[in-house]
């Protein structure tokens, strides 16, 4: 049973998406997925399982995390004017790869 709710949440998230994508404000549907849904099942996790000072590591590091998906969307913004779309998604997630790899590197050496 709760399987089955996920997926429809799931579904309802995908149809809120592509609703949104035929308004007006058609932009609004790129704020949908940033919900922080897995942010705070990853929070009260690490809280329970580590504690508060833990809890503030990870909220520090979420903010750093930002620049890889930062250097996706500036990424994509370029490719998508220069190749075809699938090549340009694939590029653009090849930025957010080396981008997550550069942080999580300098995370651990200096943290």
């Amino acid at each position: 049973m709760g399987l089955l709710i996920k997926v429809i949440l799931g579904a309802a998230v995908v149809l809120l998406i592509g609703l949104l994508a035929k308004t007006r404000n058609y932009y609004i549907a790129g704020l949908i997925p940033l919900f922080p849904t897995f942010a705070l099942i990853a929070h009260y996790v690490v809280v329970t399982e580590r504690g508060i000072d833990a809890l503030r590591t990870t909220i520090v590091f979420g903010m750093w995390a930002i620049l890889p998906y930062f250097a996706y969307l500036l990424s994509l913004w370029y490719f998508v004017g220069v190749m075809r779309l699938p090549y340009a998604f694939g590029s653009a997630i090849l930025c957010w790869i080396v981008a997550a790899w550069l942080l999580i590197t300098l995370w651990t050496r200096w943290a």
